[in-house]
């Protein structure tokens, strides 16, 4: 009987405290500013300064792409703090999740360029 009245009253004392929890996908939890989510690339120069500060090996470069592998990519933000352009940006996107493997590939085209 005791051990049913301290249930009852632990019950009664979480009852009306604030979920811990979120109803997601339908309510989704705000990120700090300093998360660092998918990776952006906007206007790079070439510099190759992402490339060598990677320590993953995730970042890849041609005349007219750049790469990022999310597979391999740890989400450090290395890229981001090295690019002295300031031209990758670490995003708040954190649901990456995909079914097919080749869809956790960033390809973003260069242009306007030049080649060095």
């Amino acid at each position: 009987m005791l051990k049913c009245i301290i249930g009852m009253l632990t019950v009664f004392k979480h009852l009306f405290k604030k979920p811990v929890t979120l109803e997601y996908p339908e309510k989704k939890k705000d990120v700090s500013e300093h998360f660092r989510g998918k990776p952006v690339v906007k206007n790079c120069a070439r510099c190759y300064c992402c490339i060598k500060v990677c320590p993953t090996g995730a970042i890849s470069m041609t005349k007219e792409e750049f790469k990022i592998d999310l597979k391999k990519c740890i989400f450090c933000g290395n890229c981001a703090y090295y690019c002295p352009k300031g031209a990758i940006k670490m995003s708040s996107e954190y649901e990456l999740a995909s079914q097919d493997k080749n869809d956790l590939e960033l390809v973003y085209r260069l242009e306007g360029v030049n080649d060095r």
